[in-house]
């Protein structure tokens, strides 16, 4: 493809709205350009990356025995009220009405529908296991879109559901989507981890997250040194700590702490460290309010607290809520004499004797409270967010802590959706049953940005070669006639030996072909010039590692292979 017949805007400067490394290489390699808040449209560049990024995807899901179809975009609010989804949901749920007047909505997700096409055409365990498969468009009214694809309204997802006889038939089903994921990125080029998560909006009773491994990740993930173990943070498990403090209990006490508020406030005027300190969060749900207890140097974890709590959504309470539970301003709340709120703790403070506790009064604490003598819990749990250098798990030593970019997941969804909608099957005694069921979403954009963000420098993208746009950027440096038919020549046997070449044959500078080829990020650079040609030579130079190699003309196509999306990135 010649430069000068494709639309590529680059930009010379960072535009104001990008974030995000990716999204703001994605507009200046003229790969995206925005329509609306997290809506954009995929200029000819970026389409081929999505593309590229597709194809793995339908090869790998192919391979594993799924079948692809489509569905619509819009959806009948019967079905999603059939699952209680069309208000759980929330307003990232894009609700509208047709012109008579029937509810509609534009899918996040297709669990409702792939679910109501099984129960009409699925009759028998004969017809099971079955997977169904499709990549299609996506809106979610995110609040706050961002991050450019990382974080859109729109969306190009892929997204996949089972269904089986039984437990055990599904685990099989979801191995085989675990070990699809697993080569779809490794064949896109990512440094990844499987990680467990929670199950969210989707459901279920297990799911995976994928995450590309980069420092600008929105998400948190732990993992074990030394073992398999790993986790998003909010799914992290911290077990209870294997020492409890034996020190002598001593006699409560109160003592002043005039505006001292945080954490950070109380410890320097008390001269004790977090570790000693207790604090009080308190939570409100829909049925009364929670005081969280939690030592001064963790942070809570509301999804954890959530599921402890059997509810769907908590707040922190307002300052007014406070004052009204604990007859004090928000900053010294305390459970000694706390009548207003149900008490739940975290591991950690089973473990602790003596500790620093707001006193529910103004410019006051306790010091030296012990939980059994001068309060009542009604339960501990595991309650805080996991972090590196607590024990893991499952063994395999401490936990670490990296940032990651979540790509794909995978749920084991089992009978939620089939139970609601009564996608019901015969079994091989004539029974019917319940389909067990499993679902599987990668985002295609998410991961063409999560490339960018884990492969890039100062001067732009370094695509890995199974998703680049292009195999080879080539450069003449001049209009001259022999570098002008030099580049012909390579670009036909290049083309003509299966690769991907991006020509700029525009008559511009050789700084300017330069700053736009390292912007674009293709693999492989094959410069020609006058000088080389009068020393017999072209230029390959690898955009990773910046190698440069001088070679005949006539000898570039014995290195095809290398340049092919199966050879090295």
């Amino acid at each position: 493809m010649r430069t000068s017949q494709l639309l590529i805007p680059t930009l010379r400067e960072d535009p104001g709205e990008a974030e995000t490394v990716s999204h703001r290489l994605l507009l200046r390699a003229g790969m995206i350009r925005k329509v609306a808040a997290g809506v954009y449209t995929y200029l000819p560049l970026g389409l081929r990356v999505i593309r590229k990024v597709e194809a793995i995807i339908r090869e790998e899901m192919n391979r594993a025995g799924a079948q692809e179809l489509l569905m619509p975009i819009a959806s009948p609010a019967e079905l999603w009220r059939e699952t209680g989804r069309w208000d759980f949901y929330g307003k990232e749920l894009f609700r509208f009405k047709d012109r008579h007047e029937r509810d509609f909505c534009l899918g996040p997700t297709h669990e409702e529908v792939i679910t109501d096409l099984i129960r009409r055409e699925v009759r028998s365990y004969r017809q099971l296991p079955l997977n169904c498969y499709q990549i299609q468009t996506k809106f979610r009214d995110e609040i706050r879109p961002r991050f450019g694809l990382m974080r859109g309204r729109e969306f190009i997802m892929k997204d996949a559901y089972s269904f089986d006889q039984d437990e055990a038939s599904a685990r099989l089903s979801y191995q085989k989507m675990y070990d699809a994921y697993q080569r779809i990125f490794t064949r896109c080029g990512l440094t990844f981890r499987a990680v467990e998560a929670d199950t969210g909006l989707i459901g279920g009773t297990s799911s995976h997250e994928f995450m590309v491994l980069a420092e600008t990740g929105e998400e948190t993930i732990v993992y074990a040194e030394a073992g398999p173990y790993a986790a998003n943070v909010e799914r992290a498990e911290v077990p209870p700590p294997t020492e409890v403090s034996t020190e002598p209990t001593r006699p409560l006490r109160k003592v002043p702490t005039p505006g001292a508020r945080t954490v950070e406030e109380v410890t320097a005027l008390l001269k004790v460290s977090p570790q000693q300190l207790v604090k009080t969060l308190l939570y409100t749900t829909a049925q009364d309010t929670v005081a969280v207890l939690l030592r001064g140097d963790h942070e809570a974890n509301e999804v954890k607290l959530k599921k402890l709590l059997g509810v769907t959504d908590i707040a922190l309470a307002d300052s007014a809520r406070v004052t009204a539970v604990t007859g004090a301003p928000v900053g010294f709340a305390g459970p000694v004499g706390l009548a207003g709120a149900r008490i739940v703790a975290d591991h950690a403070i089973k473990a602790m004797r003596n500790f620093v506790v707001g006193a529910n009064e103004v410019d006051a604490h306790y010091v030296d409270a012990n939980w059994e003598r001068d309060f009542t819990v009604a339960g501990f749990a595991d309650l805080r967010n996991a972090r590196a250098g607590d024990p893991s798990p499952q063994g395999g030593g401490l936990l670490r802590v990296a940032r990651g970019i979540e790509v794909g997941h995978v749920f084991m969804l089992g009978i939620k959706y089939s139970q609601s909608m009564k996608a019901t099957f015969l079994d091989p005694q004539g029974r019917e049953t319940l389909a067990v069921m499993g679902c599987y979403g990668i985002g295609v954009g998410r991961t063409a940005s999560a490339a960018i963000e884990q492969n890039h420098d100062a001067k732009g993208i370094i695509w890995p070669t199974p998703i680049a746009p292009f195999h080879i950027h080539l450069l003449p440096l001049s209009q001259t006639k022999p570098v002008t038919d030099t580049a012909q020549m390579l670009y036909d046997r290049l083309t003509q030996a299966g690769l991907e070449v991006l020509w700029d044959d525009r008559d511009e500078r050789a700084g300017v072909k330069f700053n736009d080829a390292d912007l674009i990020g293709a693999p492989f650079q094959l410069i020609i010039g006058d000088k080389g040609l009068a020393q017999g030579t072209v230029e390959l130079k690898h955009r990773k590692s910046g190698a440069v190699s001088k070679r005949p003309p006539d000898k570039v196509l014995e290195e095809a292979h290398a340049l092919l999306p199966q050879g090295s990135s």
